[in-house]
């Protein structure tokens, strides 16, 4: 379902939020470090560059984005590798020092559950860092969810798994913050500058649209991107320098208490 360099066509603006969300991970020298739907790989790899003394593993259900990660591992540090499997059913060998999960839990349904099973995994003193987007009352989301709603889309896309709402900062807090947990949670909302023509249909193309192109067929398919497109076109104005297209998205960190029971987390925002 899943095309590598789609995905990566917006990469800078798509890495933002990841690099936001692990400078609030104080992690001096973790021995195990796992990022959980990582994709292509490309950021996973900056986790292994940033801990080069730790085992740093890569997993995602994506045979096509596992596929990318290995083909670009040559050259990358000596700490990386990649797997496939499922973030809901993944089961660490030890406990983890940084668990990372970017932009992966709107596709989980009941993700609130997980993310609790996520934290027990983590060793004393260990992280665990996420974000989500929280953007799905925007017009790239909304748009959508009509037109797999209407007469036209609703049998085709029965099937298709759109992907799902964040949960607001003060609900993670709320869901991991207990004795021996500390929650830092917060949200951002970037206004990426596109550029290209029609460009939010090019980013869309390799998230959001991914499950309804792959239940239909070619002919199908073209049909819902032109409909899909046009009004896209007319909700977000392309000018001179580029097309704003605004994204919120949803930040937690937790860190678990080390054995002497130091559970205090420095806030850096």
């Amino acid at each position: 379902m899943w095309d590598a360099r789609q995905y990566l066509r917006f990469g800078g603006e798509r890495a933002r939020p990841f690099f936001d969300l692990i400078a609030q991970v104080d992690a001096a020298d973790p021995g195990y470090v796992a990022d959980l739907g990582c994709g292509p790989g490309n950021l996973t790899s900056v986790l292994a560059r940033r801990w080069p003394g730790a085992e740093v593993t890569g997993v995602d259900n994506s045979p096509e984005m596992i596929d990318a990660a290995r083909a670009a591992e040559a050259g990358r540090a000596a700490n990386l590798s990649f797997a496939l499997g499922d973030v809901r059913a993944w089961q660490p060998e030890r406990p983890v020092d940084v668990l990372v999960c970017n932009a992966v839990l709107q596709w989980v349904p009941g993700h609130d559950e997980l993310l609790l099973r996520w934290a027990g995994l983590l060793a004393p003193g260990g992280w665990l860092a996420f974000q989500l987007p929280g953007n799905f009352d925007q017009p790239s989301h909304e748009i959508v969810k009509e037109m797999a709603a209407s007469a036209r889309w609703r049998v085709l896309l029965a099937d298709a798994r759109l992907n799902r709402q964040a949960g607001d900062p003060a609900d993670y807090v709320a869901l991991l913050a207990r004795p021996g947990f500390e929650v830092n949670a917060w949200e951002t909302s970037y206004l990426h500058i596109l550029p290209g023509e029609n460009p939010v249909l090019e980013w869309t193309k390799g998230s959001t649209l991914r499950p309804v192109l792959s239940v239909l067929d070619a002919e199908q398919a073209q049909a819902f991107v032109t409909e899909y497109g046009e009004r896209l076109a007319a909700a977000y104005q392309r000018r001179p320098f580029g097309t704003i297209f605004p994204f919120r998205r949803v930040f937690a960190v937790i860190r678990r208490a080390g054995l002497s029971g130091d559970g205090v987390m420095g806030s850096r925002q």
